[in-house]
């Protein structure tokens, strides 16, 4: 910039000067502003899917580099959001990446005063063993008369309205594997 130029480096005379009013071309831009990109340009890949917290499914594109979550934007390709996020499904990255993230599970053991952290795997195991046991323990191979059963009774399962029609599909095929009748969905009741 010129010294007997001196003026256009406030932005509304620059405007006037270059005929933007609007101030939406060259007149606009600073030195900061030229060198902006934005965080998504350095992914190595995106991903398509789907945002987890209601049954709408509305689309989402996760910006992945090194293994690591960039950003999550809605998916301008997804027939039932059109690249529209709500307020929740645009802080996706909050729940992935958030430092407010349970990684621990509180846990009270029988007849316990007091809660105890334990780790995610620990107590997914104890959940597994538990589920095991009380199948083993309540496992119905037939009824009196001598029809085949093959059931439990003593598990039951109610799902969330955060599921969408495929994870209910894969939930209802493991639970009936396991000999589980008494699955329902909180969407249906």
């Amino acid at each position: 910039m010129a010294k007997n130029n001196w003026f256009l480096k406030w932005p509304a005379l620059r405007q006037v000067a270059s005929g933007d009013p609007a101030g939406l071309g060259e007149s606009a831009m600073t030195e900061r502003t030229r060198s902006l990109k934005p965080r998504t340009a350095e992914a190595d890949k995106v991903v398509g899917s789907v945002c987890p917290y209601c049954g709408v499914g509305c689309g989402q594109k996760v910006y992945v580099k090194d293994g690591k979550i960039l950003d999550i934007e809605g998916d301008y390709d997804s027939p039932i959001s059109e690249g529209c996020l709500c307020p929740k499904g645009s802080a996706t990255m909050q729940l992935v990446t958030g430092t407010h993230r349970t990684m621990n599970v509180l846990y009270r053991r029988p007849y316990g005063k007091k809660w105890e952290k334990i780790p995610l795997k620990q107590a997914m195991d104890m959940v597994a063993d538990r589920v095991k046991q009380t199948r083993d323990e309540t496992w119905e191979e037939q009824h009196e008369k001598g029809h085949p059963l093959r059931r439990t009774l003593g598990i039951a399962h109610l799902g969330g309205a955060t599921l969408d029609n495929e994870e209910n599909y894969l939930i209802k095929k493991l639970f009936t594997a396991l000999g589980m009748v008494q699955v329902e969905n909180q969407a249906r009741i």
